[in-house]
Order: structure tokens, then C-alpha cells, then sequence
């Protein structure tokens, strides 16, 4: 079993951990949570083999990892043609609480958003993290962070205020 140089064993941080990097997985893709299970699977696998060599805290890493595996498999699937969106029809939303259609209503707006632009919004908002530890894990500096949180608040207002309208 590798040990990370913090000392911190890998199963006890996939068993600490799991659950917050799929909730990140989970928003980087859009509320697709198979796609979501496996960007978090390949992410852990390559952190796995290069556990000992990871410098620093695991999660930061993992969460920069995701965010990177994200923008990498929207690159791929931008390269393939795929069926209109238009006939693959709505997603139904499970239940009738406000909570839930809310929540429908964010992921598919984050969904309709550049890959990186979502990264940068997932990481700042849902994880809670600095601008400074957005632009690190995203390899960018701070002032794209800003950047980009600004435009990205502004497009959802925009996608949320025509999803109110529906």
C-alpha cells in the first residue's frame, strides 16, 4: 500500500475523500453522474500510481486533476458528432420540490457553460475554494479566476432568468 508523503495512506483518503470529489466530479459534468463516477475513477487510478510522488495536500491535487480530466473529455466529445440535443428530449426532474427543480435548473445551466468556466465556478463555489487555490489547481492566474467567475455569474443569471421563463 503507497503512503503519501504527508503520511496519509490512499484508501483512507478515497474513504475520507470519495464523497466530496464526486459531488465536484458530479458538477463538472453537468449532473451526469455515471460520467461523473468515471472522471472520479480515472482521476483516483492515476493518483494511485503516482501517490508517493504527489507533493502536498492529495485533494488539492485531486480536485485540480478533475477539473483538468473534465475540460479534457469535453475536448474529446466536442471532436465527435453527437445527436441533437433537441431530440434527445428533457431530462424529467424527480420530484416536484422546489429544492429539486432548483437544483435541475443550476446543473443545466453549469452544464451549458464552457468546460473551463465551470471549473473555475464548481471550484470557487461548490468546493469553497480561494481564487488563488482556483488558479492553482486550473494552472492559470488569478485574474483569469476573476475573469471567469465574473462571466460565468453572468451566464448563469442569464441561462437561470430563461429557465425561470419556461
Amino acid at each position: 500500500m503507497a503512503v503519501h508523503a504527508a503520511g496519509q495512506d490512499f484508501e483512507e483518503f478515497v474513504v475520507l475523500r470519495s464523497q466530496s470529489l464526486l459531488r465536484t466530479a458530479y458538477l463538472l459534468c453537468g449532473g451526469d453522474r455515471g460520467a461523473a463516477e468515471d472522471l472520479l475513477q480515472d482521476v483516483l487510478e492515476k493518483m494511485f500510481v503516482r501517490w508517493r510522488r504527489i507533493k502536498g495536500p492529495a485533494e488539492p491535487y485531486a480536485r485540480a486533476a478533475l477539473a483538468n480530466a473534465s475540460a479534457n473529455r469535453w475536448r474529446r466529445r466536442s471532436r465527435k458528432p453527437e445527436a441533437d440535443w433537441e431530440q434527445a428530449g428533457t431530462p424529467s426532474v424527480g420530484g416536484h420540490e422546489d429544492a429539486v427543480v432548483a437544483q435541475d435548473a443550476v446543473l443545466r445551466a453549469l452544464a451549458e457553460l464552457p468546460p473551463k468556466m465551470r471549473a473555475v465556478l464548481v471550484l470557487r463555489f461548490f468546493d469553497d475554494q480561494t481564487e488563488a487555490q482556483t488558479a492553482a489547481a486550473l494552472g492559470c492566474g488569478t485574474g483569469t479566476v476573476k475573469s471567469q467567475t465574473s462571466r460565468g455569474l453572468a451566464r448563469m443569471r442569464e441561462l437561470l432568468q430563461v429557465e425561470v421563463a419556461r
